[in-house]
C-alpha cells in the first residue's frame, strides 16, 4: 500500500524514523515536509547520522497565524494526495500539520492513522488540544501511547479503531541516545560536567505571552543559585527582552544562556544532567525515558503517567514551587513500564494492512 506520512517539524521526523523503517519492509511510502517549522539544523548531517528518512516533498508553508498556516498546509496537502492517491496518510501529534492532513486527507475519503492518538491536556486554550481533539475523530486508526490515551478516547466515545501500541517516541529515545552520545560534543564544548546542571527548556506561549509567569520563572531560576543551562527558543528571547529579563539572566554567574542545540546535543544535555526543567510535552517524556527527575513548568500535563510514578512535578509558573522543586524534588519510586517496552513502532506498523 502506498503510504504518505506528513510531519511538520524535527519532534515529528524523529518520531516518524522507527516508523518508517518498519512502514517500508512492507509499504510505499512517500514523506511530505509541511515546513510549518523552519529549523537550519535539520541538514544533510541530521538525516544521515541519524539514518532519517529525507521529505519528498517540502511544501515551505513557514509561520503565520493558525488560521493562515492551517490553511496553506491543507491546499498543499491535498494536491500532494490528489496526486500520489495513497490508500492511508499518517500523520503525528498535535501541531498544525497534523490538523491540516487529517482535515485534507478525510475530505478526499482517504484513510487516516494518528500516532500519539488520545492524548489530553483538557485545556481547551492550548492549539495543541484542539489539533489533537480534530485529529482524533477524524482518523480511522487512532495509535495510543499510554493506557491512559485509550481511556480518553474511550470517554469520549471511541473505541472502533484505537490500539494500545506504546509511545513511538520512546522508540526513538532508545534508538538515537547511543548515537547522540557517540556523536554529541556539547559536554566539553561547553565545559559541563554529567549531573552538575539544570537543564531548562522554556517556549510555551502560556508562559512567555504572560510577563508575570516569565518574572516568576526567571526569578526562581536565579535564586535557586544552580549551575542552568537553558538553550534559548527564538521565541523565548523575543519575550525575555521584551520584559526586560535578558539581562538578568545573562548576567548570572551560573545561568548558561545557549543558541538552540541540535537533536544529538540536546539528547546528551538531557541525559546528564542532575534535573531538568521543562514546559515541552516532549521534554517530560525524554526525561522520564532517561530517568532525570523532571520539574514540569505548566499547569497541567498530558503525559500523566510521569507524575503518578513520581518522576515530574507540576509547578506552573509559581515562584515558590518552582524553587522548592529545584532544590527538594527526587522520584523515590521506580518507574513502571507506561509507555511500551520499545516495539511501539512494530506494534504498529503489524496494525496496518
Amino acid at each position: 500500500m502506498k503510504i504518505v506520512t506528513v510531519v511538520g517539524a524535527r519532534p515529528q521526523f524523529v518520531k516518524a524514523a522507527p516508523v518508517s523503517a518498519e512502514l517500508r519492509k512492507k509499504h510505499e511510502e512517500r514523506i511530505l515536509h509541511t515546513g510549518q517549522h523552519y529549523d537550519e539544523k535539520m541538514s544533510k548531517i541530521f538525516f544521515d547520522d541519524l539514518q532519517i528518512p529525507k521529505p519528498d516533498i517540502n511544501l515551505g508553508v513557514g509561520s503565520d497565524s493558525h488560521a493562515r498556516q492551517t490553511a496553506d498546509i491543507m491546499i498543499g496537502v491535498e494536491e500532494y494526495l490528489r496526486q500520489e492517491k495513497p490508500g492511508l496518510v499518517l500523520v503525528y501529534g498535535d501541531t498544525n500539520s497534523t490538523l491540516a492532513a487529517a482535515v485534507s486527507a478525510s475530505k478526499l475519503h482517504i484513510n487516516v492513522a494518528h500516532i500519539e492518538a488520545g492524548l489530553r491536556s483538557f485545556n481547551r486554550k492550548m492549539p495543541e488540544e484542539i489539533n489533537r481533539i480534530v485529529a482524533d475523530r477524524l482518523s480511522n486508526l487512532l495509535f495510543c501511547p499510554t493506557q491512559t490515551a485509550v481511556a480518553n478516547l474511550k470517554n469520549e466515545g471511541m473505541n472502533k479503531g484505537v490500539y494500545n501500541v506504546g509511545d513511538v517516541m520512546f522508540d526513538a529515545a532508545m534508538k538515537f541516545a547511543p548515537i547522540a552520545e557517540q556523536k554529541s560534543e556539547i559536554l566539553k564544548r561547553e565545559s559541563l560536567s554529567p549531573g552538575d546542571y539544570l537543564l531548562l527548556t522554556l517556549h510555551r506561549a502560556e508562559n512567555t505571552n504572560d510577563i508575570q509567569n516569565m518574572k516568576n520563572i526567571v526569578s526562581a531560576l536565579v535564586d535557586s543559585q544552580k549551575q542552568i543551562v537553558f538553550p534559548v527558543h527564538p521565541r523565548t528571547i523575543k519575550y525575555l527582552k521584551q520584559y526586560q529579563l535578558h539581562d538578568q539572566l545573562e548576567n548570572s554567574k551560573l545561568i548558561k544562556l545557549l543558541e538552540p542545540v541540535s537533536f544529538i546535543d540536546m539528547i546528551v544535555l538531557e541525559k546528564n544532567a542532575q534535573k531538568i526543567l521543562t514546559d515541552s510535552g516532549g521534554v517530560q517524556k525524554e526525561a522520564y525515558f532517561y530517568e532525570i527527575p523532571c520539574i514540569t513548568l505548566r499547569d497541567e500535563t498530558e503525559w500523566v503517567e510521569t507524575v503518578e510514578d513520581g518522576w515530574n512535578c507540576i509547578v506552573g509558573a509559581n515562584y515558590d514551587k518552582i524553587l522548592e522543586a529545584i532544590i527538594n524534588f527526587s522520584p523515590d519510586s521506580p518507574q513502571k513500564k507506561h509507555f511500551g517496552d520499545g516495539r511501539a513502532s512494530v506494534e504498529l506498523c503489524e496494525l496496518i494492512d
